[in-house]
């Protein structure tokens, strides 16, 4: 792998980025693609149309469109692993080891768990954490503690993690914290600036090691 694109975030088309990646040079491809939800991330009534994911999710450029099938089948031409959130969304192959991410919350107009699918043949596993706490930078922004469990359980130290809808950086920031190697790709500039920004907060921050 060429050093000058370790540990960055690159800024355009995901299909385009891995086309020009060797086979199998990614440990693990870890990433949540656009769901394909449309408004229904956005018009909710009542308070919901107030929560931070609604309100961002109104407020940006940012478009919910599944990825096409060449996309997939990049990933895992690039890749010798995947997890792909929100794989119950996309056409994916039957797995044993998906996992079961419990958000935690029990209002019944939200969703209490999100399937997360992976590529390894193990017994299906449970996170819990909550994403109520966050403070979003992206409609479908992830927490770290959710990435940190799933690098920390299906990666190891100096791997490389590639995350090709990067979004606010939530992946990398995991990754990097856990001394893994990653690669983010981001179509829109804002959210690219916004990644770099939490990464170079995560480097001034003494180490609790």
């Amino acid at each position: 792998m060429k050093e000058e694109i370790l540990n960055k975030i690159h800024q355009g088309d995901s299909l385009e980025f891995m086309r020009g990646l060797p086979d199998k040079c990614i440990d693990l491809v870890l990433t949540d693609p656009p769901y394909g939800l449309g408004d229904r991330l956005s018009d909710g009534g009542g308070k919901l149309k107030n929560t931070p994911m609604a309100v961002l999710y109104r407020d940006t450029d940012w478009v919910d469109v599944v990825p096409s099938e060449e996309v997939f089948a990049e990933m895992f031409r690039v890749s010798k692993n995947q997890i792909i959130c929100g794989g119950n969304y996309f056409n994916l192959p039957p797995t044993r080891g998906f996992i079961c991410w419990d958000k935690k919350q029990h209002m019944p107009t939200l969703s209490a768990c999100e399937y997360i699918w992976t590529s390894f043949d193990c017994p299906a596993k449970i996170i819990s954490c909550t994403s109520t706490d966050l403070n979003r930078k992206h409609p479908t922004q992830k927490p770290v503690y959710l990435m940190q469990k799933l690098i920390q359980k299906f990666s190891k130290e100096g791997e490389i993690i590639l995350d090709c809808y990067m979004g606010s950086g939530t992946t990398a920031i995991a990754a990097k914290m856990l001394g893994r190697n990653f690669i983010g790709v981001e179509k829109e500039q804002k959210y690219v600036d916004i990644a770099n920004q939490r990464i170079a907060e995560l480097d001034t921050q003494p180490s609790i090691f």
